[in-house]
Formats: structure tokens, sequence, C-alpha cells
């Protein structure tokens, strides 16, 4: 019998090579995980010395010496982030530098938006240097906000493309410039919207209002304060006209729920840290630039389409009416707001005494209906509207607005002049114009609006 074949030649060389294997195994695991080890040290150092620089030790003996110390460190690290450096803060600079005597430095947030546009145009044409901050959110066309944006940028105001929410683009822009004033109209506006997002009203209305607040408690000087508030605030309160003085805690929506919220921290920002707020409560504001989402600005639209429009009333079939208040009117008590608006009296976070907080109404005194609008209109675009008559949803809508001003006007001599049929047909020569609409729009819109 033959003998079985020698092996071991081969078992030896299989253990070799498996040894072989093993080592090179263990070899590359050790250089990897050194290599690991260097890129998680070196990961870790860059984390502690970004945080250092942008989160530095609260106390020091020497708080101006501190100060300085952060702003420069600061930009050096923001400058990468934010719009490529000194090209950025150099625009930054030049749109926030008035051009008067004492003229303000403000930053106004939301700057692309309806009223936003407006009041920085208004600001920088007597002279005073606006910066804008606007994050061009969807909630309605984004186009029409840049072509707001580009208008304003004729005029050389600059808008930073940012949320109020970022608070570190809000820190840097606060050690750029030391804002003297800031309009605070970012917010997410819209009543029924509230219904399908109701988070992104507490993040813009209340989150952001506080960083911006936390922010400008700690900017050396304070900035004094305006920002919009609502007539929502006034919710299921049935005395007219609404005044001040009334009860304003029977909020019927979030959204109003979140500007009464806003009033209420403004309170606390005031009493703590000597910020000095003024609360802004617009009543239906309307106009050239305005927003799509409200009803004569879609009533408009669909009416010059052939559009059916609903024209709402009441659970009980009475009226629905608004103050409807001229842009104008608004940005003249937005800028008078600012005018009478006394310096905050905290400086680095700290209250030095006490800081002026008001509150007040900018109407137009006058209520007209849903179908006086639509009549209005009717009579300008030359169409007759199709309209359907239905009951006001339960959507956090209030069927009746109407706004006392006697404070606003004793304060800052607010005192409302256009009238809805003066105001729409603006509006109306404006819209034809933006979307190049040949319309039937009656000829007398090309008169003159002066």
């Amino acid at each position: 019998m033959a003998s079985p074949p020698d092996t071991s030649k081969t078992t030896k060389l299989e253990r070799y090579n498996s040894y072989i294997r093993k080592v090179n195994s263990t070899k590359l695991i050790a250089a990897s995980s050194k290599l690991l080890f260097r890129v998680t040290l070196l990961v870790a150092l860059l984390l502690i010395f970004f945080f250092t620089i942008n989160y530095p030790p609260l106390a020091s003996d020497n708080p101006n010496s501190h100060n300085n110390i952060h702003t420069t460190t600061h930009n050096l690290i923001s400058s990468a982030f934010y719009g490529g450096g000194a090209s950025w803060e150099k625009q930054v600079r030049r749109s926030a530098t008035p051009s008067r005597p004492n003229g303000f430095s403000v930053l106004v947030t939301g700057a692309a938006g309806f009223v936003g546009s407006h009041s920085s145009l208004a600001l920088k044409k007597r002279g005073d240097g606006v910066l804008g901050l606007d994050n061009f959110n969807s909630y309605y066309d984004p186009s029409l906000k840049r072509a707001r944006q580009n208008l304003l940028s004729k005029h050389q105001i600059f808008i930073v493309e940012g949320d109020i929410n970022d608070v570190e683009l809000l820190n840097k822009l606060f050690d750029i410039v030391p804002f003297t004033h800031i309009l605070h109209l970012a917010a997410q506006a819209g009543v029924r919207y509230a219904m399908q997002n109701p988070l992104s009203y507490v993040k813009s209305n209340i989150a952001g209002f506080v960083n911006l607040l936390e922010v400008a408690k700690s900017a050396n000087p304070q900035p004094a304060i305006v920002w919009a508030s609502s007539s929502s605030v006034y919710g299921l309160n049935t005395k007219v006209p609404f005044s001040e003085e009334h009860k304003t805690d029977q909020p019927a929506s979030l959204y109003a729920a979140t500007k009464k919220a806003g009033e209420e921290i403004a309170h606390t920002y005031n009493h703590i840290y000597g910020l000095s707020l003024t609360g802004l409560r617009f009543f239906t504001v309307y106009g050239p630039w305005g927003r799509p989402d409200m009803a004569y600005f879609f009533f408009t639209k669909d009416m010059i389409q052939g559009k059916s429009i609903n024209v709402y009333v009441t659970q009980d079939d009475k009226e629905v009416a608004r103050d409807f208040t001229y842009i104008d009117d608004i940005v003249k008590g937005c800028v008078g707001a600012l005018d009478t608006a006394e310096k905050s009296t905290g400086s680095g976070g700290k209250k030095k005494g006490p800081a002026q907080l008001r509150v007040y109404n900018l109407g137009n005194t006058s209520p007209v209906s849903v179908r006086k609008l639509v009549s209005i209109l009717e009579n300008l675009l030359s169409v007759k509207a199709k309209k359907n008559v239905v009951k006001m949803p339960r959507n956090g809508d209030v069927p009746f607005t109407h706004a006392n001003v006697s404070l606003a006007l004793r304060d800052f001599g607010y005192k409302p002049t256009t009238d809805l049929s003066i105001g729409l047909r603006k509006f109306v020569k404006w819209y034809v114009s933006y979307y190049g609409i040949q319309s039937r729009v009656k000829k007398e819109n090309d008169r003159s609006d002066d």
C-alpha cells in the first residue's frame, strides 16, 4: 500500500501566511488607530479654540478690555462664515452709516418684507444708516422679496441674508456696527397659516425675538428697539375702538398668542436689562409692494383673472370689517416711534436705571367692510367680482378691528391721512405695473399719486 502524501510543509506554509496576515493586520490597525487619534485630537483642539474665542469667560477684571478682545477675535473667526470677509464687512458698515448729522444707525429685521422695505427706504432717504436682515423664506413668493431687495439696493441699502435665530450672525453684525436702534419687523405672519405650521410661529415670533433681545442686551451701547406687535392681540375683545388700555388676554389665534407673548417678553427684558422697547400694534396694512396673502391682494389677482372670490360674513351673518391702514401711514408711525424712543439704560447686560417701555396702536381709525373693499376694487378694475358669500371659518380670524390711535397721536403726532379708496388706487396702479398686466383698470389710476 502506498504511503499517504506528506502535507506537513503545506500546513506549515499556511500557518506562516496566516501569521504574516495577522501581523500586517495588527500593524494596519495600529497605524489606523494612531491616525484616528491624531485626527480626533486635532478636531478637539480646533473645537476648543473655536469655543474659547466665541464664548469667552464671563468674568473679567477689565470689561472694556474683554470687549475689545472679544470683538477682534470674533471678527477673525466669523468673517469667514458671513459674506467673505472684508468686502462684506465694508458693505455692512457703509449701509449702516448715517449721512446726516446725529443720524441713526438702524438694523431693520425683515427688511425685504412689506413694512420693512418701505420703512428702510424712508429712513435711508432722510439720512439714517440702514442695514437690513432677512431670511427670504417661502411663506409667500420669494421673488417679490427679491424685487424689494433690488429696490433697496438701488438706494444703497444692503440686506444681509440670514435668520434672527442665528445668534452667531447677530453677534457678528453687532461687532461690526454700533447700532443705535433696531426696527424689528421680522416675523411669521398670517393668522390662518398658524393652523398648518404652528412651530414656525414659535420659532420666529418668540425664539427669534428672544435671540435678538439677548444680543441687544449685551451690546455696548444697547440699542433702542421698536418692534411689530399686532392688532390681533385684542383677540376676542368686544370693546371698540380697541385701546391700549384694553385687556389682551384672550387671543383668538396662535399668531395672536405669539405676538402677545412678545409683548410680555419685551416687558421682561425692559425690567431686567434696561432695554428701551416700543411695541407697535399694526392694523391690516395694505398698499404697493404688499403681501400676496392679504385679501385685497389676492382679490385683485382673482378678479383680474375672472376667478370667483370668497367674501366672508360672521357666523350670525354680520359684516366682516377691518381697519385698513395704508403703508405710508404705518411707516410714519414706525419713524415717529424711533424718533421718540429713549436710549436703553443698560450696558453689557446690566441694567443701570429704569428704561422706556411703550405700546401703541397704528391704525386708520375707520373700519371698512370687506364688501366695501370689493366694491372699491370693482370700480378701480372695471370688473364685476364673482362673489361667494361664505361663513367665516373658525381659524382664528376676528370679525372686526377698529383702532384708537390717540396715544400715538399724543406721543409722536401719528395721524393717518390715506382713506381706503385712495390707498387701493395706488396699490392697483402698482400691481398692474409690477405684474405687467394689460387690464381694464380705469384711467384715473394713471393720475399722479401726489
